[in-house]
């Protein structure tokens, strides 16, 4: 019988449409204490946390996101975006953007603080997106005054962000491939 830990990573999702309802302050400051207390590479810690509840700030980021993803020769993500409503942040109300050093290799430690992030959502019933797709926003013109009114250090690029709020309907978690499991004795 699995515990509770265990539990709210099988049942944990990923929303794709918000009601746009905020969730307390109290639990997003408990989401970003479990983000920041994410195991990294001898003890680094390569990442910031910002917690962005400005729903305008995050509306123009979604346009400029949109725009870049326009933009683009290949257009198959502006169109799957597109066909799901076209709302690249579905309405989350709010989202933790993670900005990490340009330089090294933080990419394996943005992840396990993702992760941190979305388990302690999902215990404390908030449901969330991570989105890489986020990034786009920092792809086009507006890069600079995006990361200067997020606080970005100096030095610092988008890793990785994750949208949060509360589900506008139900969802349930992928089907895990369990066939991709392999145990060498």
């Amino acid at each position: 019988m699995p515990n509770d830990t265990v539990k709210t990573i099988l049942a944990r999702w990923s929303c794709r449409a918000f009601t746009g309802e905020m969730p307390s302050g109290e639990d997003l400051r408990t989401v970003a204490g479990a983000a920041v207390a994410a195991p990294s590479g001898m003890n680094r810690q390569p990442w910031r946390v910002v917690v962005v509840k400005n729903k305008a700030l995050i509306g123009e980021m979604e346009a400029e996101g949109m725009r870049v993803l326009a933009s683009l020769a290949d257009k198959s993500a502006y169109e799957r975006i597109r066909s799901r409503g076209g709302r690249l942040f579905y309405n989350a109300p709010c989202m933790i953007v993670v900005p990490v050093p340009s330089a090294g290799t933080p990419q394996l430690d943005c992840g396990i603080l993702t992760e941190n992030i979305a388990i302690a959502a999902a215990s404390l019933g908030i449901d969330s997106l991570i989105c890489g797709l986020a990034g786009f926003c920092f792809a086009g013109e507006k890069s600079e005054g995006f990361k200067s009114r997020l606080g970005f250090p100096e030095g610092y690029e988008f890793g990785i962000a994750v949208l949060l709020g509360h589900a506008a309907g139900p969802g349930r978690p992928h089907e895990p491939d369990m066939g991709k499991i392999s145990f060498v004795e």
